[in-house]
């Protein structure tokens, strides 16, 4: 029996181990999409400069249409992309609680394991005691016989 249970407290430590290393690579693909939306705002942000910039000398409509419509196709990306970051935070989340749901599973068995090694403990210390009870009583009536 117990090692059965040695044998399925490691495994859930695999599983474990798994669900940690998937819920960190999870977290890696939030901090990745943040940087690319950050990079997106102050690529749109030196872009509005840039603008500013050029269009103190003139600009013609349609050159000013064009910016208008390259900053608005900025816009939509960095709202595209703060959903893409949204959607990595919920998988995160739910990496998240399968990895705790599974250390509570490794907690688990761990004290079933451990509740199981101290009654085998005990049912030891019982048994030396109980011989060493016996040696002292075959002691005692050698050298009550040997007193007679």
């Amino acid at each position: 029996m117990s090692k059965q249970l040695e044998r399925v407290a490691e495994f859930e430590r695999e599983k474990e181990q798994q669900a940690a290393q998937l819920f960190q690579q999870a977290q890696l693909n939030v901090n990745q999409q943040k940087q690319k939306l950050t990079s997106l705002e102050q690529y749109r942000f030196d872009y509005i400069r840039n603008i500013q910039q050029t269009g103190q000398g003139g600009v013609t409509a349609q050159h000013y249409q064009q910016h208008l419509s390259f900053v608005g196709k900025l816009d939509k990306a960095c709202e595209q992309q703060m959903n893409v970051i949204a959607q990595a935070n919920l998988a995160a989340d739910q990496r998240k609680q399968v990895w705790l749901k599974q250390q509570q599973k490794v907690k688990a068995v761990t004290l079933l394991l451990e509740k199981q090694q101290r009654a085998k403990q005990q049912k030891e210390a019982k048994a030396e005691q109980a011989m060493m009870d016996e040696f002292a009583t075959q002691r005692f009536f050698r050298a009550k016989k040997q007193g007679f």
